[in-house]
């Protein structure tokens, strides 16, 4: 049976996270200010035309969208830079090198990426509630969406890194990619306000499943069923696995 070298994952992790608490304070007082912007904004202008969705106050209403974007951008670019900033500064080959396995390289990073995601996550649940009154329906289906998002594009994010040529490149599939599928998920809306046409576009959506799944385990409302909220997250976590093992397994972009 292999061991796990419990050691090396720490050693990476700590690494890791210890960017992370140097700039503690802006990671928690960026998180907060664009929260509050959010409630500004879509909370008090669009809110002042839309008091309820689907029989929930609109403040209300986007919080788990807000909450969805956020760790998908921050995933994805925690996980990217993390292993990218290795390969940039050549120190990636002395973790290759060292007696560790591609597992225990891979949890440390992606350990430490989801970790700095699920910290400002719930940064931002805390700080929804002091714009709204909030009440988590299923905490059990939330915080299984939670962790599993957190990871599934953390790995996606070290996907990414990984590919990478330059710093251009990991900003292109956040920017590009996510950022606009989660605005066009149902993130601040629900998609039958949507005219037949684009709703039946937005099923093509992959971020919907995300934020419909996240958003009944908060009220009990969602755009697709649940079953396929969590089909889809386990899928996706799936494949990024195999990925990964693959890019360890044929060497790519790692040997040269």
């Amino acid at each position: 049976m292999m061991s796990i070298n419990i050691y090396a994952i720490r050693a990476i992790y700590k690494a890791e996270m210890r960017r992370f608490w140097v700039t503690i304070g802006q990671s928690i007082i960026s998180p907060v200010i664009s929260t509050s912007l959010y409630f500004i904004v879509f909370g008090s202008a669009i809110g002042s035309r839309i008091q309820q969705v689907e029989g929930v106050d609109y403040g209300t209403f986007i919080v788990p969208g807000m909450m969805i974007f956020t760790l998908l951008t921050q995933s994805v670019s925690n996980a990217s830079f993390g292993i990218f900033h290795q390969k940039f500064t050549g120190t990636i080959y002395e973790v290759l090198s060292a007696p560790i396995s591609s597992t225990e390289i891979l949890i440390g990073f992606v350990g430490a990426s989801a970790s700095k995601s699920f910290i400002i996550g719930t940064i931002i649940l805390i700080t929804s509630t002091f714009f709204v009154d909030l009440h988590i329906q299923s905490p059990f289906i939330m915080f299984a969406f939670f962790i599993l998002t957190c990871v599934s594009f953390s790995l996606f994010g070290f996907i990414i890194g990984l590919w990478a040529d330059n710093f251009e490149k990991i900003q292109v599939i956040p920017m590009l990619v996510i950022t606009p599928l989660v605005f066009l998920g149902g993130s601040f809306y629900s998609i039958d306000m949507l005219p037949p046409m684009w709703r039946d576009i937005s099923l093509f959506n992959p971020a919907l499943y995300l934020v419909s799944g996240f958003r009944w385990s908060f009220f009990g409302i969602s755009d697709v069923n649940i079953s396929l909220s969590l089909m889809f997250i386990s899928l996706f976590l799936l494949i990024c696995i195999f990925i990964v093992w693959r890019i360890f397994a044929t060497g790519y972009k790692l040997r040269s």
